[in-house]
């Protein structure tokens, strides 16, 4: 294995790994925790996944520079390249309208009900599978 694809399976199963912790433990487990109010947990999960997609933005990049260097398979470009669209549809189409909902109820506010957030969980159930064939398909070359 070429050093490009070395960085390549290591960034993608740190991404995986990352994904794994605060979309599918962190996220929901904090709501269950003793005094934390929905602002609260909110207002920790707007930092937290500002950091998170911040980290991911990074790992893509390298993702695609060793890319550069190395070209993947087709059809493991196919399977990156689902989870990195899969990133941008999260940040720019769906994180908009999560965070003008959030800024209503840490405001005090009452926001109507909106299936944005149940996208963007199916977004991350997709982009983890992505990621997980992307890792699989790189291990296998």
């Amino acid at each position: 294995m070429h050093a490009a694809s070395a960085v390549a399976v290591a960034v993608i199963f740190v991404w995986v790994g990352m994904v794994v912790a605060i979309s599918f433990l962190e996220a929901p487990l904090k709501f269950r925790a003793p005094g934390v109010t929905l602002q609260i947990g909110l207002g920790i999960g707007r930092l937290v996944f500002r950091a998170l997609n911040a980290s991911e933005s990074a790992l893509a990049a390298v993702l695609m520079a060793s890319f550069a260097v190395e070209p993947p398979s087709t059809s493991t470009g196919i399977a990156a390249g689902a989870a990195v669209v899969t990133l941008l549809a999260q940040l720019f189409v769906v994180r908009p309208s999560l965070a003008r909902r959030s800024e209503v109820t840490l405001a005090g506010g009452e926001a109507p009900r909106s299936p944005a957030h149940w996208v963007y969980v199916g977004l991350e159930v997709v982009k983890l599978v992505a990621l997980l064939v992307t890792g699989v398909l790189l291990l296998g070359t």
